[in-house]
């Protein structure tokens, strides 16, 4: 019994364990002789032994037990880490730079008392297409731009829906912005399969809304996003507003003197708007109503201004270039 509480280790221990039990052990040798005993003295004996080796054995397993709990102390200490440790290398996260753009965004029309609207990702034709005056035969319904799920479904082109759906469930004034994920069969420098754009849209009884103050916040909007930069409004074709108009702002890389990004024209095509048609009032059942809207590409924006130079890299997810927004 000394012997084996003396043990130091889990390997001494285990040797005194097959010297009593093992097929030539001391205790495997006493139990070799009850056959030589008298009849009479065969069961004491045997008691006896039994009765040792289970003392026996139970002291190896205590013993055994014990050795493990130092040694498991002892791998622990070996292993240990000091979490308390101030660690300057550690990595921080950060937001998504379409994310940070669209929260600009987004928090600029918020000040301007505008709400937040969302609609579904799968549309139908009426909601994507035909309430927004686009007829069956304009060419942003060929199968090349648009990702049909079915003769009637669709994945969502524009945000413009929301504005739909938005004047369906509530009666002017309406005042709101949808951000949100859009599809569209390209892919290229400046497109992707599935990109983020924010809609727009303003709505008052009677002939309070005109393309002046459409001018005037988009104006504003855009020097809040790009600082002192001058704006333009081209005469443009939307099938859901007339009159409509492309807005420009001078090149804010060469501060329009005329370079590589604008193609030497000195501006930057940065979104769409005008006034509503009155067609899309009809669908929606408006009358006595006018109103304006607009749509920008948030990918555009984020490039513009973060200095992206492919639309793709920004959802490569490739570390490097995110590692720059800490």
């Amino acid at each position: 019994m000394s012997k084996i509480y003396s043990s130091k280790t889990l390997d001494e221990l285990d040797e005194i364990r097959v010297k009593l039990f093992g097929k030539k052990g001391l205790i495997t040798a006493e139990f070799s002789k009850i056959k030589d005993l008298k009849a009479d003295e065969k069961k004491e004996f045997a008691q006896k032994l039994n009765e040792k080796k289970e003392t026996l054995n139970s002291a190896i397993l205590e013993k055994k037990h014990e050795l493990e709990n130092l040694k498991l102390q002892e791998r622990m200490k070996k292993e240990a880490i000091d979490v308390t440790l101030f660690d300057e290398g550690l990595n921080i996260g950060a937001l998504h730079p379409i994310t940070i753009t669209m929260d600009k965004i987004i928090e600029y029309f918020l000040s301007q008392n505008f709400s937040i609207e969302n609609g579904p990702l799968i549309e139908d034709d009426f909601h994507n297409f035909e309430a927004l005056n686009l007829p069956k035969y304009h060419p942003a319904r060929d199968m090349q731009d648009t990702f049909y799920t079915s003769d009637n479904n669709l994945l969502r082109t524009h945000t413009s829906p929301v504005q739909i759906r938005t004047m369906q469930n509530e009666k002017p004034p309406i005042r709101m912005i949808a951000p949100g994920a859009v599809f569209r069969r390209d892919f290229d420098l400046t497109h992707t399969p599935m990109f983020h754009q924010i809609e727009g849209l303003v709505v008052e009884k009677g002939n309070k809304v005109n393309f002046a103050n459409l001018k005037y916040i988009l104006e504003n909007f855009l020097r809040y996003m790009f600082g002192d930069v001058k704006v333009r409004f081209r005469p443009s074709f939307f099938p859901f507003t007339e009159p409509s108009a492309e807005v420009d702002i001078s090149c804010i890389f060469c501060k329009g003197h005329g370079c590589r990004v604008c193609s030497n024209t000195g501006w930057l095509e940065v979104l769409g708007s005008g006034v509503v048609d009155p067609n899309v009032f009809k669908f929606v059942g408006y009358e006595d109503v006018s109103g304006y809207a607009f749509g920008l590409g948030v990918e555009r924006f984020a490039m513009l201004l973060h200095g992206v130079p492919d639309l793709r890299s920004l959802f490569e997810g490739d570390i490097r270039l995110l590692e720059q927004f800490k």
